[in-house]
């Protein structure tokens, strides 16, 4: 269940650190404390989103050295999901 290299944990970890930064933000504009019209979030994307990037690879290199952990593979699949996101967001917005 848990990884057994240190590239594993560093993915699994930044990807813990990925979905706490997600969940404090969107927490934040649900109390109103914030909205999304800040510049808040500019900054908080264009630090946790390569955040994610980053530990989508080290999840490959970890698989690739036989962690075969479900948490690295989970943190892989969050990563890819990031990855489109940042390719394929721009195609739906409508400013």
């Amino acid at each position: 269940m848990k990884p057994k290299t240190s590239l594993g944990r560093w993915s699994v970890g930044l990807n813990v650190f990925f979905l706490i930064g997600v969940v404090i933000s969107i927490s934040l504009v649900s109390l109103n404390i914030l909205n999304f019209e800040d510049k808040w979030w500019d900054i908080t994307a264009a630090i946790i989103l390569p955040i994610s990037s980053i530990a989508f690879v080290l999840g490959l290199i970890a698989i690739k050295k036989k962690d075969n952990s479900i948490l690295v593979y989970l943190s892989v699949i969050l990563g890819l999901l990031v990855i489109l996101f940042i390719l394929l967001h721009s195609l739906f917005i409508n400013d």
